[in-house]
C-alpha cells in the first residue's frame, strides 16, 4: 500500500471518529486488525473499535479529535493529536462533571489494502481523570 493510500485510511478514520459515525469502521478496519495498547476489555477489528468509540462519545458527546502532526512512511502512519471534549456522561465510572478536557496522544497504525490492520498508541486517560476531578491534580 502507498503513503498516500495509507494516509486517505487514516484521515477516513478520523472522519468517522469526529463524525460518531462508527458503524463504518469497517470500511478502513480489518476484521483481526490488533491494537497492541487496546481499551479494557476492547475486541479485535472494527467492532473494538466501535465499542471504544461509542463509550468514549456517550461520556464525551462533543468529543473531537484533531491531528497535530502527521509522519508517513510507506503502509505505516504516525500522528500526534488532541482531543477536546465536554465531560457528560460516565467515564470509566466516574459521573458526569461538565468540565472540559483537552488532551494530547499519539497512533502509529500500519494498513494493508486501504485499512488498518495493526495499531500502537497511546493517550493521556491521566490527564482526563484530572481534569474531570476524579484525581488530584
Amino acid at each position: 500500500m502507498s503513503r498516500e493510500s495509507s494516509i486517505q485510511a487514516t484521515e477516513r478514520f478520523g472522519a468517522l471518529v469526529n463524525a460518531g459515525t462508527f458503524d463504518a469502521f469497517p470500511e478502513v478496519v480489518a476484521p483481526e486488525c490488533h491494537d497492541h495498547d487496546p481499551a479494557p476489555g476492547q475486541h479485535r477489528g472494527p467492532e473494538g473499535y466501535r465499542q471504544f468509540f461509542t463509550q468514549l462519545r456517550t461520556a464525551f458527546p462533543d468529543m473531537k479529535v484533531e491531528v497535530e502532526k502527521l509522519v508517513a512512511e510507506g503502509d505505516s502512519v504516525a500522528f500526534a493529536y488532541t482531543l477536546t471534549g465536554t465531560h457528560q456522561g460516565d467515564f470509566n465510572g466516574h459521573a458526569p462533571t461538565g468540565k472540559a478536557i483537552k488532551v494530547r496522544g499519539l497512533q502509529i497504525g500500519q494498513f494493508q489494502d486501504g485499512k488498518m490492520t495493526e495499531r500502537w498508541g497511546s493517550s493521556d486517560e491521566l490527564g482526563i481523570l484530572k481534569q474531570i476531578g476524579a484525581i488530584p491534580g
